[in-house]
């Protein structure tokens, strides 16, 4: 009977954590760094936890991808999706190939530093603004770009996305914005675009190699969801700095739970 207990409790748990996550990535990110946790709180090993979350969380990017189709940049689509291509199938695999017990001993290296990320995002992203309305005061049309080195940058990040993805949509942004990208809005656009090719690439790299475990994943995905449209409806009666700062918080906190836990 305590077995039973427990299990349901993991189980409401994993449910719990996929709403928050969904709340949070319609927010402001960073929902992996509840669901992911929640995956290996369930008893999923950690590369089967990583990939099941990825695939649980991506319906709710590919619905952003359809909302930003039209700012998308349509002379650098066809590289951004190879590119994303190339890395996301490049990082499932090594991830595949990596042990359990390396992987599980990254964790919290991943999930500090996705943290780290998000935790800069804000500054950046305003500097990003404040660069893309000079830049569009100065010129007129959008600039060319260089497509060979945009390669090359975007692809360990793509890589990164692949193998664990935790506030690698963030980097791409900072990286088309250095490539002389200006408006906001496409660098959004684009953001999503490489980061959904990455993670489907990635999808169909662990589900070739069965490592996802479906029941939980389902599961998942339907809250997540759920929680998505309920963040939606709210995120613009929120302070975007105190969920920043929650956000942040979070991955932090399990970061150091997952250090303490190795020791």
């Amino acid at each position: 009977m305590f077995l039973t207990l427990t299990a349901h409790w993991r189980f409401l748990w994993l449910i719990a954590a996929s709403m928050i996550a969904g709340v949070m990535n319609a927010m402001a990110g960073g929902g992996s760094f509840i669901s992911f946790p929640a995956m290996l709180g369930v008893g999923i090993a950690p590369i089967e936890a990583n990939a099941t979350n990825t695939v649980a969380l991506w319906p709710g990017q590919l619905t952003s991808l359809a909302t930003l189709r039209s700012d998308v940049r349509r002379d650098l689509l066809a590289l951004v999706i190879g590119t994303s291509i190339i890395g996301g199938v490049t990082g499932a695999e090594i991830l595949l190939h990596t042990r359990q017990l390396t992987f599980l001993h990254l964790i919290p290296w991943l999930l500090l530093t996705g943290a780290l990320i998000f935790g800069i995002s804000g500054p950046v992203s305003r500097w990003l603004r404040a660069r893309a309305v000079r830049e569009e005061m100065e010129h007129h049309g959008e600039p060319r770009i260089n497509q060979f080195g945009l390669f090359f940058a975007l692809f360990p990040i793509c890589f990164y996305i692949g193998y664990f993805g935790a506030g690698g949509g963030f980097l791409i942004m900072t990286v088309l914005a250095l490539f002389g990208m200006e408006q906001m809005h496409q660098l959004n656009a684009m953001k999503v675009v490489a980061a959904c090719a990455s993670n489907l690439c990635a999808i169909f790299t662990f589900i070739v190699s069965g490592r996802i475990v479906w029941h939980d994943c389902l599961v998942s995905m339907v809250f997540a969801g759920a929680g998505g449209w309920m963040g939606a409806r709210y995120a613009r009666r929120m302070d975007a700095g105190i969920l920043r700062m929650v956000v942040v918080v979070t991955g932090v906190v399990i970061a150091a739970y997952f250090f303490w836990r190795q020791h």
